[in-house]
């Protein structure tokens, strides 16, 4: 009888027509990147209802320290389960369970490091990071709770997530982020204002971060013991290490996957960084601009996510027309939500700017912002859509190019080039200049560099 998993895998990446198959991959991995773009938000929220700008601004501050932990994720599960699906479409499921084992460690021993690292040195790090004698206690907290205790869950779970989508089990790979998620956004106030001290709201949230992330590795632990030993996903240390050239095919997608993601939050800091020498409204609409812009940004990685392991498999497998269509199929759909969403934003842009904050002037700057940088959404999604494509196809040589050329070539010189020249505004329009270049030479790349498949083996 064959396992779960294999059914799985026959249905969705063979069978199954396209559009269908799709579905079943992208429904489950958007609504968890709303979830997870939701519940990233929840810390801050229920912070900031203390009315304390030290706690906000403590919180505020392991941001970046965290984004790296996802990092961290992406390189072992992105890396990981882009390998697997192609091993799986040809047909070497032993391999592909090897490819398992190694990412899980890797993540296990990279996670464990780095919140060790945090540790030890945690006061130099909080100094540097801008901590000071009124927010070093909170950012502390923060730091101890979801980075050095709840590091290895983080990472753990998210790499799962990962490695149990790229074998076609998308509902079961988003349900544990959905769960993580949900938690959190209960667990904040049960701990922040119910079950600890005032004053103690920072840790809370910590806490409460910290279990929701256990509880969603648990609940994927969970799922690999109902696949049972014919899973592909396995801790078993039996199966041995994979070939060598696994292990660099692992790191040859997983790196250009952790880079981008450092490079695109490194790109936000400095909007923030320019934005603050003009005035504190500027600062803080452009803030909330920046949170409103990722939903659409979200629902098209979660069709990115989706679409990644149905690429990866077909064009290991050899099947090209099936390829072509999943491509095909799942960059209209994207493109249809960046329509979308721009004529949303630019009718509704102050009813959704106002759902941030109250102040009138506030309001008008974040939605003139807003009716400008919504412009750029159908450019940011083909952007990354091909740098997914070039990780399904293993090219992680590529996806790197096109990642740090995106960022360090394009968009962040193209922030201050506009900030010297136009000033304020400037600063958001350059998005949808510099992502406009960007797809020029992403297209250009991909119709140079696409697979050639009488090369396949």
């Amino acid at each position: 009888m064959q396992s779960k998993t294999n059914l799985a895998k026959k249905d969705i990446f063979r069978d199954l027509p396209v559009p269908a198959a799709l579905r079943k991959m992208i429904i489950p991995a958007i609504a968890s990147q709303l979830i997870v773009l939701i519940y990233n938000m929840a810390d801050t929220f229920f912070v900031g209802q203390t009315n304390n700008p030290y706690m906000v601004a403590g919180t505020s501050l392991i941001l970046p320290v965290f984004n790296i932990t996802l990092c961290f994720a992406g390189l072992a599960g992105v890396g990981g389960g882009s390998l697997m699906s192609r091993l799986l479409g040809q047909s070497q499921k032993d391999e592909a369970k090897r490819v398992s084992a190694f990412s899980l460690y890797l993540a296990i021993l990279i996670a464990a490091v780095f919140s060790v690292s945090i540790a030890v040195f945690m006061r130099p790090i909080l100094r540097v990071l801008g901590a000071g004698d009124n927010t070093y206690e909170y950012a502390r907290q923060y730091a101890f709770f979801v980075i050095v205790l709840g590091g290895v869950p983080t990472v753990l779970s998210n790499v799962l997530s990962n490695l149990i989508r790229s074998v076609g089990l998308s509902k079961e790979a988003s349900a544990g982020i959905i769960l993580g998620g949900l938690l959190n956004i209960a667990l904040d106030p049960l701990f922040m204002f119910v079950l600890l001290p005032e004053g103690s709201e920072v840790m809370g949230a910590g806490i409460a971060t910290c279990i929701s992330n256990c509880v969603a590795m648990l609940f994927f632990i969970g799922v690999l013991i109902r696949l049972g030993k014919g899973s592909v996903i396995t801790f078993s240390l039996r199966c041995g290490l994979p070939r060598k050239a696994s292990i660099a095919a692992v790191f040859g997608v997983g790196v250009p996957s952790a880079v981008t993601t450092l490079l695109f939050d490194f790109d936000y800091v400095i909007i923030d960084k320019l934005m603050v020498s003009y005035h504190d409204l500027a600062l803080a609409a452009i803030g909330i601009v920046l949170k409103i812009e990722r939903f659409p940004l979200n629902v098209g990685i979660g069709i990115c996510q989706g679409m990644l392991p149905l690429v990866a498999y077909n064009y290991a497998s050899g099947n090209k027309k099936r390829m072509n269509d999943t491509i095909r199929l799942s960059c209209i759909m994207g493109l249809i939500i960046a329509a979308f969403s721009i004529l949303l934003y630019e009718i509704f842009a102050v009813q959704f700017s106002g759902l941030f904050i109250s102040d009138a002037q506030t309001v008008d700057l974040a939605s003139d912002f807003l009716r400008v940088r919504v412009l750029a959404t159908p450019f940011m999604f083909l952007s990354f859509f091909t740098v997914y494509l070039f990780q399904a196809f293993g090219k992680g040589g590529i996806s790197l190019f096109l990642g740090v050329t995106r960022w360090l070539v394009f968009n962040i010189p193209m922030l201050f080039i506009m900030n010297a020249f136009v000033g304020m505004y400037g600063i958001v329009w350059s998005q949808v200049i510099a992502d406009s270049i960007t797809v020029m030479l992403s297209l250009f790349v991909f119709l140079k560099f696409r697979p050639k498949f009488s090369t396949l083996q």
